[in-house]
């Protein structure tokens, strides 16, 4: 049940993180603060949102519908996921969204990667130029599933999920920072030390993939862990976007995930305020929420989230993840 327990924090904690900043994300710091002020609750998106335009409050967006795909695909292959088949569901799922008329598409990495399968590449080369965040936004079910207990094991299914798209010291070492604490929080382990385990295993996953320039995210992650503001928030806000910055970039948005999971760990915020910062600090808005929101929750569990919050963001979307869940520990 604790596992259950924590494996719910993770994936629901994913999908408000991403609901919270559904309405703020592509904008910028000034225009959050001019149009809502400080993002404390769910929130409609305007008629002008550049990508969610008159979504509903609560609503998610392609990091929870992506983290959902890439959890099926890892139940129907028992643990691996089948690349042919992950580009042939991402690109069914922007028909669908296009359909619908949403702009919430494929993310520049993805789509390129995609492009060159359907042009013939192998999945191996088609992720080479992938540095983008779009790996580790949906690396979540990849926590559940594997256990980080056999850290080269843990790291090969990291990689397996990620190459298609994100074969790249960047993609594959964001994720795997990721999925790492989302796996060590299932097994219990304190948020600091799951922190400090993601920021290993990020080192450890960077020999794989295709080198990128950039700088590296286990140093990244290490030095933005130290960012000390004495208790004011709205510094640390200014830092967060002014100087690491909160763009689709990995080494950007999800640094700015493990900074903001620092000051939890210190006890500087609870969870659900860091949410809100995240969604309130411009740019990627709703991954950095997203991915912090799996990583708070699968270390302090379901009961972190606002009760009233969760059950919204099911409602709107017709969520429902526990048998998706339960199937991701089955493979654990």
């Amino acid at each position: 049940m604790t596992l259950l327990n924590h494996a719910l924090g993770a994936f629901y904690g994913l999908a408000l993180g991403d609901a919270l900043g559904m309405p703020t994300q592509s904008l910028s710091r000034a225009e959050i603060k001019a149009r809502f002020g400080q993002i404390n609750d769910l929130q409609d998106a305007g008629p002008d949102q550049p990508i969610a335009a008159n979504m509903p409050a609560g609503s998610i967006t392609d990091d929870t519908e992506q983290a959902i795909l890439v959890g099926q695909l890892l139940i129907e292959g028992q643990g691996w996921i089948d690349p042919s088949m992950l580009a042939q569901r991402l690109i069914k799922w922007e028909a669908e969204m296009q359909a619908k008329g949403s702009q919430d598409l494929l993310g520049p990495s993805t789509k390129r990667a995609i492009e060159m399968i359907l042009a013939g590449h192998s999945p191996a080369e088609a992720g080479r130029y992938g540095t983008t965040n779009g790996a580790a936004m949906r690396i979540t079910p990849v926590g559940i599933a594997a256990d980080i207990a056999n850290p080269e094991r843990f790291i090969r299914s990291v990689v397996q999920a990620c190459q298609v798209t994100h074969n790249t010291t960047l993609g594959i070492s964001s994720a795997a920072a990721v999925a790492a604490v989302v796996s060590a929080g299932i097994n219990g382990m304190d948020l600091g030390e799951a922190l400090n385990l993601g920021q290993y295993i990020a080192q450890q996953a960077e020999s794989h993939g295709h080198w990128v320039a950039g700088g590296r995210m286990a140093s990244r992650i290490g030095w933005a862990r130290t960012i000390s503001v004495d208790s004011d928030k709205a510094l640390l806000a200014d830092l967060l976007y002014d100087v690491i910055g909160t763009s689709v970039a990995s080494q950007e948005s999800v640094v700015v995930s493990f900074a903001l999971a620092q000051q939890v760990a210190i006890g500087e915020m609870n969870a659900f305020e860091a949410l809100c910062m995240a969604a309130s600090l411009g740019g990627d808005t709703d991954t950095i929420a997203a991915i912090l929101g799996a990583m708070l929750g699968a270390c302090l569990g379901l009961e972190v989230w606002p009760v009233v919050m969760i059950d919204k963001v099911k409602a709107v979307n017709g969520l429902a993840l526990e048998s998706l869940v339960q199937g991701l520990l089955a493979l654990r």
